[in-house]
């Protein structure tokens, strides 16, 4: 069996964006409210198509509008040869990307595509399910997170069966993660994400940090900006919370001073752009020799990736939970067929060979691409300091600190 041609599907994923939303003052960006960023979001597949007829599907994050040009790339390099040597053919698309510099989770999000579409091949040619290929089930079902920014979504969310919930922010957060958890009670995990802010600096975030540790989350996502190792080296030995991070990263190596030190608790590669299923499976062996669980990052992402995922952390030992949006945008159940199975706050483990999962062109197709990149934040979220939201700088530390930070 040979590869004959990849074939990629890059779509819109969610209502058109008014273009005037973000000048208006009462303006709030989805991440915000717990949903996905739909202005901007998009969703890239692919198909690797064999010579017998064969085809497995994957998807491709970390700017899909870009990756899916890097896959085209990629393309000739894998075609013609045999898709079952799956670890070999990784290596020769990583080698094939070095002349370029390092190119982070654009070029691991186009290897990504590529290889998971690559195990569903294996997985229907051998006719088993892609976790039977990584060591078999470690468990039968995944539990997921749902998000919430008020108490009436929290509760909501805990009426439809779920047993997690995160929720996020830069302004009194505590405040908003007390009101949660006064909804919903001790039982339910809260989870807490701090977006990566670059607008916190390290003494910012330890000022949250110890405020939130009278609740007890779950974990405590991303309270710097990625490239800010060292402070969250500062904190993990400062307060007492569980860290979490890595969803900005891709493959073993961009996860690996994460990883090596034990700055985090969690580990959270994205399924989409971390390098695929091998990389994957690495990444939680990594975190396993030092006691770190893995909870990978879907906020983004498409039906196909979370189906990777699923297939994942069915066969690691150190499986946390799964990132999903509830009530994600309509569409995203029609593009794929079947849809998982959510029970009780959990997603069924998929049995069907391969990943379980196809495409629907059709339904894809009624969802053309268009501009790929978000404003983040605004005016009225208090993600900058008042008057300087235009200014959109990366790094920036707070004025008002009685108000920004009082409980």
């Amino acid at each position: 069996m040979k590869i004959a041609a990849i074939k990629t599907y890059l779509m819109h994923s969610g209502p058109p964006r008014d273009p005037t939303a973000l000048d208006r003052p009462d303006a709030v960006p989805a991440y915000a409210t717990g949903q996905p960023d739909n202005g901007a979001r998009h969703w890239l597949f692919v198909k690797v198509i064999t010579d017998e007829g064969i085809v497995g599907v994957g998807e491709g994050s970390g700017w899909p509008l870009v990756v899916e040009a890097a896959v085209r790339d990629l393309a000739p390099v894998v075609i013609g040869e045999d898709p079952a040597d799956i670890e070999r053919l990784w290596q020769k698309m990583f080698v094939a990307q070095m002349g370029h510099g390092l190119t982070g989770t654009v070029g691991a999000g186009a290897l990504t595509a590529i290889e998971t579409a690559l195990w569903d091949i294996k997985g229907k040619v051998l006719n088993t399910p892609v976790w039977n290929l990584l060591g078999g089930k470690v468990r039968d079902r995944i539990r997921v997170y749902a998000h919430a920014s008020t108490p009436e979504q929290a509760r909501a969310f805990v009426e439809m069966g779920y047993t997690a919930l995160k929720t996020g922010g830069v302004h009194r957060v505590p405040e908003k993660v007390g009101r949660l958890r006064d909804a919903i009670g001790p039982e339910i995990d809260l989870l807490v994400d701090m977006h990566g802010a670059p607008w916190l600096n390290t003494k910012d975030a330890m000022i949250i940090g110890r405020e939130l540790e009278a609740f007890r989350p779950l974990f405590w996502e991303d309270p710097v900006a990625p490239e800010n190792v060292d402070g969250l080296r500062r904190l993990r030995d400062a307060v007492a919370v569980p860290l979490a991070a890595g969803e900005r990263w891709g493959n073993i190596w961009g996860l690996q001073q994460l990883l090596g030190e034990g700055i985090v608790d969690v580990i959270q590669p994205d399924t989409g752009r971390s390098g695929g299923i091998s990389q994957m499976k690495k990444i939680a062996a990594m975190a396993e020799a030092r006691f770190i669980s893995v909870a990978p990052h879907a906020g983004t992402l498409g039906p196909v990736a979370e189906y990777a995922a699923l297939h994942v952390l069915a066969a690691i030992p150190n499986t946390l939970i799964l990132e999903r949006f509830a009530l994600d945008w309509e569409p995203r159940d029609h593009v794929i067929s079947p849809s998982p199975k959510v029970e009780a706050g959990s997603i069924l483990v998929p049995d069907a060979p391969g990943l379980g999962v196809d495409l629907v062109e059709e339904e894809i197709a009624k969802y053309p691409p268009g501009h790929n990149v978000a404003i983040r934040g605004t005016a009225k979220m208090n993600a900058y300091e008042a008057g300087t939201f235009r200014e959109s700088v990366y790094v920036q530390t707070r004025f008002h600190r009685q108000s920004v930070f009082a409980r």
